[in-house]
């Protein structure tokens, strides 16, 4: 038990514990997306107040979602240690002055300041969204003679405050780019690298990474904008 202990406490036992919880997360957010497309389907609401429904009272749903918190956690957790290692190893002078010497892209050398963003914006969607739906707090709505709660209409009206809106364009922006290269570096971090497969590795996650931001995005515009 001790080895384990020592394992993943050490900054390479922490890569690969964000590793896997990075990519963990991102197979929810191919689903979490899948599930909003429904709000695309002229019907008022009712495919996405049926799936929103199947979500919070699916057993296995929400067992899931305790999982999912935890690779929340564990992600920001070893983030935030790895982020406090990598400063008190770097001359900071050197990084201030020198900024154009840094190595990696503009994402890499910000992970910090992107995933803080996305949290505030985790917190904000959380608040607005999972815990009425959740705990109480949305009106009812008839479907095929079964009461549900209209979460469409709360995700209709928030999608009118242009400050709301401007929160969850900038959280996927943030986003984007943390993915961007969080993907391809997970990879690396469990040692799958190769030189005839890491170049598709790139593209597929940038392609990603853009492609599923973008389709979060474009649901608050598309209500913002043709719900006025």
């Amino acid at each position: 038990m001790n080895w384990f202990t020592k394992t993943f406490s050490s900054t390479i036992g922490r890569k690969l514990v964000m590793s896997i919880t990075g990519l963990f997360l991102c197979s929810f957010l191919v689903v979490h997306l899948l599930g909003n497309l429904t709000l695309f389907r002229n019907d008022g609401g009712e495919a996405f107040n049926l799936y929103s429904h199947f979500m919070a009272h699916n057993g296995i749903i929400r067992t899931m979602e305790i999982v999912l918190l935890l690779g929340f956690l564990f992600h920001i957790y070893d983030a935030l240690v790895l982020n406090r290692r990598n400063s008190s190893a770097r001359p900071i002078k050197y990084a201030e002055n020198h900024p154009e010497q840094n190595t990696g892209t503009w994402a890499s050398r910000n992970m910090g300041l992107l995933g803080t963003v996305i949290l505030v914006f985790l917190i904000i969607h959380l608040w607005n969204f999972f815990v009425p739906a959740r705990f109480g707090g949305l009106d009812p709505v008839v479907i095929e003679d079964v009461e549900y709660e209209n979460l469409y209409v709360r995700v209709v009206q928030s999608f009118q405050v242009w400050w709301y809106v401007l929160i969850y364009v900038l959280g996927m922006i943030a986003l984007a780019y943390h993915l961007i290269h969080g993907f391809q570096s997970a990879f690396q971090s469990l040692g799958l690298t190769h030189k005839k497969y890491t170049p598709f590795i790139q593209v597929f996650g940038f392609a990603f990474s853009v492609l599923v931001c973008l389709g979060f995005a474009i649901i608050p515009l598309y209500f913002f904008f043709t719900q006025q």
